[in-house]
């Protein structure tokens, strides 16, 4: 039971379906009755056994591709977290307590993708319909009904092949663009050159899965005197089209930081320019301008998580006094406000993009906590060291679904 009240354990075992639970790796967790009765296999023979090692294909078949083709559906799942329908497969089993012997069998395999709290495939949902009988009706109708039969058959296969080739073609045009995007952001996102008198870590970590690739991206810019202009941010959207977006507006930051009077006028002309770039809506920035001279820290956000001030003591200040709509999302022209807080030698500024602490199911909260918590606990450390601890403390084991900008700037 859990709070809502259902037993979920009663409703999987309930379920008229087929269906079985598998780890990552293809191991048997758990399968519902239908399941052992339509495999013909105890649960005592599953759980915890390796698929394939229940299942493999016939040996005395060198055509057989069921758990070849069953495989590299299930290690898709996992890997991008995406539900796969597969094809029709025929798909033999040996039969039970007849070592040697197998019976032709036809399978309609669905695979769903389980995510745990911070997104990530926890396990896979294998349901399964065997339409054996179905495939094997034909031998026994009539003439005419058997011609109608076989005609239905074919067409229905060469349907189904051609939806699978069209998945597959698909899937490899995906993975090209993820190559391109990722090339384009790299081309676009330079690790910074070391600063005249401070120092800076920057980390990128790419988002997981082929169709991911977002428009994250960030900046440091020094201005004159003992002044940096340090940004992050975050294009919606995925692909080539946010990467192009995410290049353009990175630039009229850049410049516009160059010359306006603070971070809350460059991000006015920002939002200016932006509404004649096509997909630059609802992008979010936040903007610092550092300032040693004065011992001033002055940002502007628009529509961006918060950075982070990390104080020498360890005290942790969320900077979110200036905090304004995305680029595009008022229809009118408005300025940008923005606000000043002081800081001491040994502090440290930190910006990021919300692959960093949002995760699906939980709300955003708990990933700033998270990331409060690891600042507090690593306070002291250098922006590299503190930099890595971040990544490690708040990173998903497997990756996370959303790209990830991180910037750790020395004060």
């Amino acid at each position: 039971m859990n709070g809502s009240g259902i037993d979920y354990e009663a409703v999987f075992r309930a379920l008229p379906a087929p269906v079985a639970l598998l780890t990552t790796d293809l191991v048997y967790v758990d399968v519902n009755e239908t399941f052992t009765t339509m495999v013909g296999r105890a649960r005592e023979q599953l759980i915890g056994r390796y698929l394939f090692d229940v299942f493999p294909d016939n040996p005395d078949d060198p055509a057989a591709s069921g758990a070849r083709n069953l495989g590299a559906s299930l290690r898709r799942v996992a890997a991008t977290g995406e539900r796969e329908a597969m094809a029709l497969q025929r798909y033999d089993v040996e039969v039970p307590d007849r070592p040697g012997v197998w019976e032709e069998r036809y399978w309609s395999p669905v695979n769903t993708p389980v995510l745990d709290a911070d997104g990530n495939v926890a396990l896979i949902l294998h349901r399964v319909e065997e339409v054996t009988e179905l495939m094997k009706a034909r031998g026994r109708t009539g003439t005419v009904e058997g011609d109608r039969a076989r005609v239905l058959e074919a067409e229905l296969y060469t349907r189904a092949k051609e939806l699978q080739e069209a998945n597959q073609e698909l899937r490899r045009a995906h993975d090209r663009e993820h190559e391109v995007a990722l090339s384009l952001q790299a081309a676009m996102l330079p690790m910074p050159g070391p600063l005249e008198h401070h120092r800076a870590a920057v980390r990128y970590r790419p988002a997981v899965g082929s169709l991911n690739v977002c428009g994250d991206w960030y900046d440091l810019a020094e201005l004159p005197g003992e002044r940096l202009a340090v940004a992050v941010g975050d294009v919606v959207g995925h692909g080539l089209t946010a990467a192009g977006v995410m290049g353009q507006l990175r630039s009229a930051l850049s410049a516009a930081s160059r010359v306006a009077e603070g971070p809350g006028q460059a991000l006015e002309v920002l939002g200016l320019y932006a509404r004649s770039v096509d997909g630059a809506e609802s992008t979010t920035v936040f903007l610092a301008f550092v300032d040693w001279s004065t011992g001033m820290l002055t940002y502007s956000s628009a529509g961006h998580l918060p950075a982070v001030l990390l104080h020498v003591d360890g005290t942790v200040q969320f900077l979110d006094g200036a905090t304004d709509p995305p680029l595009g999302a008022r229809p009118e022209h408005v300025g940008r406000p923005q606000t000043a807080v002081p800081f001491t030698t040994g502090a440290a500024l930190v910006l990021y993009t919300d692959g960093l602490v949002e995760r699906r199911h939980e709300a955003i909260d708990t990933g700033l906590h998270r990331l409060a918590d690891a600042l507090a606990r690593h306070h002291g450390a250098g922006p590299e060291a503190l930099a890595d601890a971040i990544l490690s403390d708040l990173m998903p084991a497997g990756g996370a679904t959303d790209d990830t900008a991180l910037l750790v700037i020395g004060l």
